[in-house]
C-alpha cells in the first residue's frame, strides 16, 4: 500500500517564536550542537524534497550557501522555490514555483517519492497550513530569546489544533516538539 507523503515543517525557533531576526539573519543558532545534531541526519534520510519561500532561498544565497544549495543538499533532493516572480537564473537543482499551492501540493504529493521538506519561512509556511497542506511541525526550541523577528507562521487570525507526537530535551537545552496537524473538528 502506498503511503501519501507528508509535508513537514522543520524548523529552530527561539523561545519567543522566532526563526530569524527581522533582516532575516540567524547568526543566533550559530552554536555547539549535540551529538546527532538533534536527529537532522535522520531526518534528512526521510525526505527527497525542500520547499523554500523566496525570501529564505534568497538568505541562504546571501548567507553563502550556494555551493551547498547548488548541489541541492544532495543529488537526491529536488528543490522547489515559492516565488510570484518568474526567475531567469537559478542554482542547478532549484525549480521556482509560481502556481497556486493547493494544486502544487497535492500534485507533488501524489509523485511517488519520501516525505517533503518545508524549509520555510514563514509567509510559506503559513500559505501552506492555511491551505491545508501542513501535516507536521518539528520544532527544536533553542533557549535563546531574541525579542523580535520573523515569526514561525506570518501573523493572520487562525485557530489551526497540534495534537503532540513526541518531546525530547537535548544536552544543549534545546527541547524538539512534534506536531501532528489535526484534521477535521
Amino acid at each position: 500500500m502506498k503511503t501519501e507523503r507528508k509535508i513537514i515543517v522543520s524548523v529552530a525557533t527561539s523561545v519567543d517564536g522566532y526563526i530569524a531576526r527581522p533582516d532575516g539573519d540567524v547568526a543566533w543558532l550559530d552554536r555547539p550542537r549535540p551529538k546527532g545534531n538533534y536527529g537532522m541526519g535522520e531526518f534528512f534520510k526521510s525526505i527527497d524534497t525542500i520547499l523554500w519561500g523566496r525570501k529564505t532561498y534568497s538568505k541562504g544565497i546571501e548567507m553563502g550557501m550556494e555551493k551547498r544549495m547548488a548541489s541541492g543538499f544532495g543529488p537526491d533532493i529536488q528543490n522547489y522555490v515559492f516565488s510570484r516572480q518568474a526567475r531567469e537564473s537559478k542554482p542547478a537543482g532549484f525549480k521556482f514555483v509560481g502556481e497556486p499551492i493547493k494544486a502544487f501540493a497535492q500534485g507533488l504529493r501524489k509523485k511517488q517519492g519520501r516525505n517533503i521538506w518545508m524549509m520555510g519561512g514563514g509567509e510559506i509556511i503559513a500559505s501552506f497550513l492555511d491551505e491545508g497542506e501542513i501535516d507536521e511541525f518539528n520544532i527544536n526550541v533553542v533557549p535563546v530569546l531574541i525579542g523580535e523577528g520573523i515569526p514561525l507562521i506570518q501573523p493572520r487570525h487562525r485557530l489551526i489544533r497540534l495534537k503532540l507526537v513526541s518531546s525530547k530535551e537535548f544536552s544543549d537545552g534545546v527541547v524538539g516538539l512534534r506536531y501532528q496537524v489535526a484534521r477535521g473538528k
